[in-house]
């Protein structure tokens, strides 16, 4: 699965809770390098003009779905099969720094991916979408292709 049929899963899967597409979006335009957002609930929801709870549930239903995942307080990640946000990215606090000094390190999808599939705190539903091949399951009451049944 790459970004672009994460994008066209989104779609369908909030469809009737586009707040969530309103998250995600600001969530996918707030990545650094490497998928890492540095924001807390609070941020987000004052960024968007809500209040935390709303900003809280959105951040539940995209870590059940496996679309995101919390690093620690503050510290979120999209999964890469999602979005990722390619570029050279600066080491964090205690990391070792691999490449030349002045700049940063070059962040490969498919290294990020494996990295995640080998992290034993990965969240399964996050494993499960960063997976090779993955399947996203749509509702039930849409036909697979974005238009609703019932």
């Amino acid at each position: 699965m790459d970004s672009l049929e994460f994008m066209r899963w989104a779609a369908v899967r909030y469809d009737e809770d586009r707040f969530v597409l309103v998250v995600l979006f600001t969530l996918m335009g707030s990545q650094k390098p490497g998928g890492l957002i540095e924001a807390t609930h609070e941020e987000v929801a004052a960024d968007l003009g809500y209040s935390r709870p709303h900003i809280s549930r959105v951040f539940n239903v995209l870590e059940a779905d496996g679309a995101l995942r919390k690093v620690q307080r503050g510290v979120y990640q999209l999964n890469p099969a999602a979005s990722l946000r390619v570029g050279l990215r600066e080491p964090r606090k205690g990391e070792k720094k691999r490449s030349k000094p002045g700049m940063g390190d070059r962040v490969e999808q498919l290294d990020l991916l494996r990295e995640i599939m080998e992290d034993p705190d990965a969240p399964e539903a996050f494993r499960a979408m960063a997976a090779p091949g993955a399947k996203l399951q749509v509702r039930k009451e849409s036909d697979g292709e974005g238009k609703a049944t019932s």
